[in-house]
């Protein structure tokens, strides 16, 4: 997903989306610093930077732009509603490494994910069994050490009291709404069903909420947003956010892993419960149903047994209608910016842009 061309307007989000990736460099700079000062390993923190730099769309950061000048907050953003947009972002990173590990991920963003280098750095002194524990529990902490950081860059930004008021409950919200679709995902895998409505649960609450409505929110509550404003961020919000995952759930199987940085095998040897997956067990013939019940969740699953599970979402039409679904989602939010009372006008344009970029991406 791009941000150029972005539509004109006064808003500039790529600079925007700069500053506060200056932030983050800077302040993990930091912490590497202060590890090498007292002694301590530096590994940590140098995970973590390597993380966060090796790519990704920085979605979460520009959403809370969008939402403070949405709410009518000054351009350029002052510095601390950048750090609470970077906080963000390392909150995302926390999330991703901790997936990673329960998802037994072996790539990210084209890369290894932080449990797989651990590990493999690991083995050069280990056996496989011991370095691969090794992996998980640095992965672990790194993945702690970036919640950790989240609260030290949101209480260290500068916020007035009455910001930081508005703040906090929207983000205790955002973490439990999370954590509680995370459980939600991990407690259906391996056992994929068709369970349409637990799917799309599982899709509000781990992504939609989390990576679009939230920052968003938060954006906006630091500028001083009513209610009314926050419902109608919703309304543009949670459709997005579902399209958003409908498509990564597309990508993760499907997808280029060259353009996407992911395997296409991880999330079905995962037997990751998505809409996908539940709308294909539902609409199967009993043959092709019983094939998906043996070959989803199998760790040793091969490319030959994925293509047939490929091919079974294609014939069931469960690949088609998550297309339909994703455009009717997408139709959605611009129906609602049609509408929108946005204090700023100017952030209209680039939230349509944005449903845009985000529901058709191919990364």
């Amino acid at each position: 997903m791009t941000l150029a061309p972005p539509p004109t307007g006064e808003v500039d989000l790529p600079q925007a989306r700069d500053r506060a990736e200056t932030i983050l460099t800077q302040f993990l700079e930091r912490k590497q610093a202060d590890a090498a000062t007292h002694r301590l390993p530096t590994e940590l923190p140098e995970a973590l930077t390597d993380f966060l730099t090796a790519g990704g769309k920085r979605l979460r950061p520009v959403l809370c732009v969008l939402g403070w000048h949405a709410a009518g907050g000054t351009a350029p953003p002052p510095r601390p509603v950048l750090q609470v947009a970077a906080a963000l972002e390392m909150f995302h990173a926390f999330c991703l490494v901790h997936d990673d590990v329960m998802d037994a991920s072996a790539t990210r963003r084209g890369k290894p994910t932080v449990h797989r280098a651990f590990a493999d750095r690991h083995a050069v002194d280990h056996s496989r069994p011991v370095a691969d524990r090794f992996g998980t529990s640095a992965a672990i902490l790194v993945g702690d050490f970036a919640l950790a950081w989240t609260d030290e860059l949101i209480h260290t930004a500068g916020l007035t009291a009455d910001q930081l008021a508005r703040l906090l409950p929207v983000l205790d919200a955002m973490r439990d709404e999370v954590l509680y679709g995370q459980y939600l995902d991990v407690a259906a895998g391996g056992q994929p069903t068709d369970d349409v409505e637990r799917a799309q649960t599982i899709i509000r609450y781990k992504t939609a909420k989390y990576t679009c409505e939230r920052p968003l929110h938060i954006g906006a509550a630091l500028a001083g947003a009513p209610g009314p404003l926050l419902d109608e961020l919703s309304a543009y919000a949670l459709p997005l956010g579902e399209a958003f995952q409908l498509r990564d759930d597309l990508l993760g199987v499907f997808g280029d892993p060259h353009i996407t940085g992911k395997s296409r095998l991880d999330d079905l040897r995962e037997g990751k419960h998505t809409l996908l997956t539940a709308l294909a067990l539902r609409d199967a013939a009993p043959p092709h149903r019983n094939l998906l019940h043996r070959l989803l969740g199998s760790p040793a699953l091969t490319e030959a047994e994925a293509a047939q599970i490929r091919s079974i979402l294609t014939v069931t039409g469960a690949r088609a209608h998550v297309e339909e679904l994703i455009e009717q989602r997408r139709h959605a939010v611009l129906h609602t910016l049609d509408s929108a009372a946005l204090v700023n006008p100017h952030v209209i344009a680039h939230l349509r842009h944005l449903a845009d970029t985000a529901t058709r991406r191919t990364s």
